[in-house]
């Protein structure tokens, strides 16, 4: 005959496993992976146009992935920087995360991140005679967003599709 005791600190520590593997289950399932393997784009001419937002690893990437839109930007970044996400976001960032989605992006899930931004010259701006930048933020060699803008305080901001 086989007999087993359970004394309570046992049963605590099987409550213990259990709620942890309970945790560990429900994370899982419901942290996002932060996985943006292309974004695809329908033009005027019902073509679709696939670009990708990973393996940038550096500026040159970055100098890259803004070829694929078309622009062409000095090889050599003007600056790159660290920054951080805010953890809350005023009106001027929710704005800004709102020209970030309707080029298929959110940096809501990177709120409180440090990212790189990689700041470049572009040379090819049609009909505007002054100086254009080309901002692309990449978190973990990934582009989580990003603008072309005017240097003019009364210019313009908008996605890289332009």
């Amino acid at each position: 005959m086989f007999i087993y005791s359970l004394r309570a600190s046992t049963v605590k520590m099987v409550g213990v496993i259990c709620a942890a593997l309970t945790v560990l289950i429900t994370l899982i399932a419901f942290v996002p992976t932060y996985a943006i393997s292309s974004q695809t784009s329908a033009n005027a001419g019902d073509t679709e146009v696939n670009y990708s937002y990973e393996k940038v690893k550096g500026a040159e990437d970055a100098a890259t992935f803004l070829s694929q839109f078309g622009w062409k930007v000095d090889p050599s970044p003007v600056e790159v920087k660290t920054v951080t996400v805010p953890k809350e976001f005023d009106k001027i960032y929710a704005a800004y995360n709102e020209l970030q989605k309707e080029q298929g992006l959110n940096l809501t899930k990177y709120k409180g991140k440090d990212v790189t931004r990689y700041t470049f010259s572009v040379t090819n701006y049609k009909d505007y005679e002054g100086t254009v930048y080309a901002n692309v933020l990449v978190y973990r060699n990934r582009v989580i967003g990003g603008d072309i803008c005017s240097a003019d305080v009364s210019g313009f901001v908008h996605g890289f599709e332009g």
